[in-house]
């Protein structure tokens, strides 16, 4: 299967989207290089979860997922589906991160388990609990189980979609690898 994305680590736009499975780390990795590129990072999971774990409503969340993404420069981070004929138009690149299984269940693991023994607040208001982390039909160790073969048969795809010949793929397949992407990004200045 041919694959679009570009040889070597090319440059990122100016609106990106951090993809992968639940677990993967996009959220760090999006902030990171947002950081970097000296430009917003808009997490999706802030826009869709209310306190307690409430889902916002479609119509509101897609609102503001719009409304966020209508800036000149951002980097999003997220795996919402029905957000791809939304955000998809607009983007000029998507970094996915495509780990192995171990790799991402033990970051998906040490992560849960630590949100749940600190309280950490997520989003400022949601807390992570052993029974729904690990005991609940919405457990998010069930979900990654769920999710990652899916994830790694639709990005190929959707890399191949003639709908987004507009998009600049890069695949990182290790944490490694994407440490030294990150490494070699650089602000983009303005003539």
């Amino acid at each position: 299967m041919p694959n679009r994305q570009q040889p070597g680590w090319p440059p990122p736009g100016r609106r990106i989207d951090v993809v992968g499975t639940t677990g993967s780390g996009k959220t760090t990795v999006a902030r990171a290089l947002a950081d970097r590129l000296e430009i917003p990072h808009i997490e999706m999971d802030r826009l869709f979860w209310k306190p307690d774990w409430q889902e916002t409503p479609d119509e509101e969340f897609l609102a503001a997922l719009d409304t966020a993404t209508d800036e000149p420069a951002w980097v999003l981070d997220g795996n919402y589906s029905r957000t791809r004929p939304i955000v998809w138009p607009k983007l000029d690149t998507v970094v996915w991160l495509d780990y192995s299984f171990p790799r991402t269940f033990a970051q998906l693991l040490g992560r849960t388990i630590r949100r749940a023994a600190t309280k950490e607040p997520m989003w400022g208001h949601s807390v992570e609990s052993w029974r729904k982390a690990f005991f609940s039909r919405d457990s998010i160790v069930v979900w990654l189980l769920k999710t990652y073969r899916r994830r790694r048969r639709n990005y190929p795809a959707l890399m191949e979609d003639p709908r987004y010949t507009h998009i600049r793929f890069l695949r990182l397949r290790s944490p490694r690898e994407t440490a030294r992407w990150l490494r070699s990004v650089s602000p983009h200045r303005e003539p």
